[in-house]
């Protein structure tokens, strides 16, 4: 059974809070859900990643974890170009793959999906990624994970044509949004209205509700023009 401290931090976590959720965990809460939160924070917020760090370092290095959430916070410094190393694209893939090796099944999909966008988004090699995709979209369906779900189909929408690519995006709201993920349900929102024509009302709608919830998030990724 949960404490009622880890129930509450991991609502607060989904909620986007993630000081709060942090501040919630005692010295002796899960190690592995302190630093899954503090990753979480840094990958949204951009800010706090000596402290992302430090909870990733408490972990047992060899645990399947660990090097997931040490190759997304490689991966992460590459993708924002904050305080990327030189190792970083070799630790990110490293990390991946051991935790594809390592882990139980569940976390065996996470760690398909975040190779498959490092290969997508670092290296720019589609072609490479999608057998990554498929793999962890199969997992996520086979164990009901619709938050993975949520995730792949994100990711892979943009490769379809615009009417599945339009359906796969609201899918991937509309899962987020009945988990009740905050900050995931915000990027989708952004995300759809950046694929919706310009004169449609719907991503009038869109803009008007995922910018306040960005700004009041501190998710400043999604409220840039680049």
């Amino acid at each position: 059974m949960l404490s009622d401290d880890t129930y509450i931090a991991r609502r607060l976590h989904l909620l986007g809070e993630w000081d709060a959720a942090l501040a919630v965990l005692g010295p002796d809460a899960e190690p592995e859900l302190r630093a899954e939160i503090a990753v979480e924070r840094w990958f949204f917020r951009i800010e706090a990643h000596e402290e992302a760090e430090k909870a990733v370092a408490a972990l047992d290095p060899s645990s399947p974890t660990a090097h997931l959430l040490t190759a997304r916070l490689a991966y992460s410094r590459l993708l924002f170009r904050r305080y990327p190393r030189p190792d970083d694209r070799a630790v990110a893939e490293a990390g991946y793959r051991a935790a594809v090796e390592g882990g139980d099944e569940k976390l065996r999909g996470w760690a398909e999906f975040h190779w498959a966008v490092l290969l997508d988004n670092i290296d720019e090699d589609p072609a490479a990624a999608d057998p990554h995709y498929e793999t962890a979209l199969r997992i996520a369906k086979a164990s009901g994970d619709e938050f993975l779900e949520s995730y792949i189909i994100r990711h892979i929408a943009p490769r379809k044509e615009p009417a599945e690519r339009i359906a796969m995006l609201r899918r991937s709201l509309h899962l987020r949004a009945a988990l009740g993920a905050r900050p995931q349900t915000v990027a989708a929102q952004a995300l759809l209205a950046l694929n919706l024509p310009e004169d449609d009302p719907e991503r009038a709608e869109l803009i008007r509700t995922f910018r306040p919830a960005a700004e009041e998030l501190h998710i400043g990724w999604l409220l840039s023009d680049d």
